[in-house]
């Protein structure tokens, strides 16, 4: 039996996947400025070995590697880097991430249940905005709680408790006001699903 002779090419190659450092005159992507490029000065100051880019009439320092550098700190405190070679690759990766659609890039919560065929989609900025108000409203219907039971025991002198009373009274008004604003606007919502408005 004749011997085989088996015979392997190595095609592999070694990449360095090390970006290049950054250098004065370079045209640089900075996306948490602006989607339009910057080219790169050395730092103005010369105080430190940094380079920086200017938008909006401000300087905005960075060191060789991409890195966000404070104007109070010699070095960065950042864990990503902020810059990004303006190449046509980089371009059209940043063209594709903010071209997509919007839904596509939500963090959706779903509290729903099985049996809910109605759903709305509300922001958590305006989730968090509700609970602050109703928040506030509950702390100040304790306190008038508060006050009225001190009145009740006789805790408090007489003479102040109109005082009080006026005091609560605004705060009682004020929060009533606000809450009926935020249930009219609750309202225009709901007059667009299958309940109707509340309080009418």
């Amino acid at each position: 039996m004749g011997k085989s002779i088996r015979t392997t090419s190595n095609t592999q190659t070694t990449t360095n996947s090390t970006p290049a450092p950054f250098k004065a005159g370079n045209s640089v992507l900075c996306l948490s400025l602006s989607l339009n490029p910057f080219v790169l000065i050395n730092d103005p100051r010369g105080k430190r070995d940094l380079l920086a880019l200017i938008h909006d009439g401000s300087y905005f320092n960075y060191d060789k590697q991409g890195y966000f550098v404070p104007a109070s700190d010699k070095e960065t405190g950042d864990y990503q880097p902020s810059l990004f070679h303006d190449t046509p690759a980089n371009r059209q990766a940043i063209a594709t991430l903010y071209s997509g659609n919007q839904s596509s890039q939500r963090t959706v919560i779903d509290t729903t249940t099985a049996d809910d065929d109605e759903v709305i989609l509300m922001s958590s900025h305006d989730l968090s905005d509700i609970a602050c108000d109703i928040n506030g409203a509950a702390t100040a219907l304790y306190d008038v709680g508060q006050l009225l039971a001190l009145i009740h025991y006789e805790k408090i002198e007489a003479h102040t408790a109109p005082a009080l009373a006026r005091l609560a009274h605004d705060a009682t008004d004020t929060w009533a006001s606000l809450l009926y604003e935020k249930l009219e606007r609750i309202n225009d919502t709901l007059v667009m699903t299958g309940y109707s408005k509340v309080g009418k």
